[in-house]
């Protein structure tokens, strides 16, 4: 009995989108199938002869976002069994288009081409970011900004927030006379982000308050109890416990956006070359000047790239408090 596979909307995208790679695979015929591709690679299934490969599966699920460069997928998941499912139907379509020689039409070479140089410059960008994108340079972005990192003064503090200026002046003479803050929070504080941590708020550096913080803990010092002044949905009375130079972030939570800001800087300079050393000729006319291309109106938001070094500024705080 034939297995029912419909094909959803979304799913017919994907097969869509790789057709014109996997047209060009199946058309070899070749034995290099039966030999893994990669050291450790395991045979997941054939099709009319020609197998495919683990590696074949994962390679998918990384160009569909579903897995990142590197991370691993289990044979066994049902995440990789969606995906192989993915790659018999690509090379089904793409056999199929082969047989009906869809693969001769001028159009079908020419995407087949563009396919090819597609994949290419993105080995080849992969092979320059493997070689310099290293542990080395990470490390070396890291202690460059570090050195360049402006630090400012941050500092630790509770709060205990009431809704009106009169219970809050009811909790300061309670502090006066001798009552633990964490304890107060915990059973007069309306604050639900920091009611029931005694209300702590963490570390942060001022700039990161809102203003009435701003100004009334500017001047404050460890120990000092102030307040209270008005804030968002009540009155706050707020301990000073600790004031210190602030933090840089670590070297493992900043990694990330070293290493994007490095690929980037990686490409980019590889493009100059390459292009300072071709001949490339625009046949088309240059728009007026001071005129900006209008871009369609279903087109997605393009994110600025990185141009400068990312910015190593603090840790990140233990918890974002919004009183």
């Amino acid at each position: 009995m034939r297995r029912a596979h419909p094909i959803g909307g979304w799913r017919l995208a994907v097969l869509v989108a790789g057709l014109a790679l996997t047209t060009a695979a199946c058309g070899d015929r070749g034995e290099g199938d039966r030999h893994p591709p990669e050291a450790g690679d395991q045979a997941v299934a054939r099709v009319d002869g020609r197998t495919v490969w683990a590696s074949d599966v994962k390679r998918e699920a990384v160009a569909q976002g579903l897995i990142g460069q590197g991370e691993p997928l289990d044979v066994s998941s049902d995440l990789f069994r969606r995906v192989l499912d993915e790659v018999v139907d690509q090379k089904l379509l793409a056999a199929e288009a082969v047989r009906r020689k869809l693969d001769d039409d001028p159009a079908a070479e020419r995407r087949l081409a563009a396919a090819r140089e597609r994949i290419l410059g993105d080995m080849l960008v992969e092979s320059v970011v493997a070689e310099r994108v290293n542990d080395a340079a990470v490390k070396a972005l890291y202690q460059e900004q570090l050195k360049l990192a402006r630090r400012s003064e941050e500092l630790r503090a509770r709060q205990i927030v009431t809704a009106t200026p009169e219970e809050a002046q009811a909790v300061k003479m309670l502090l006066a006379a001798g009552a633990a803050f964490d304890a107060l929070a915990m059973e007069r504080s309306i604050d639900a982000a920091t009611r029931f941590n005694g209300g702590d708020l963490g570390y942060f550096t001022p700039d990161v308050m809102p203003e009435a913080y701003q100004a009334n803990l500017r001047d404050a010092k460890v120990g000092d109890v102030v307040g209270p002044f008005a804030v968002e949905g009540g009155y706050a009375v707020v301990k000073v416990e600790d004031r210190r130079q602030e933090q840089p972030i670590t070297l493992e939570a900043a990694r990330p956006q070293i290493v994007r800001f490095l690929t980037y800087d990686q490409i980019r300079d590889l493009l100059e070359k390459l292009r300072g050393k071709a001949k490339v000729e625009t046949l088309i006319p240059a728009p007026p000047a001071g005129a900006r291309p209008k871009a369609p109106a279903d087109a997605p938001p393009v994110s600025n790239p990185p141009s400068a070094a990312p910015a190593l500024r603090t840790q990140p705080q233990d918890r974002t408090v919004q009183p």
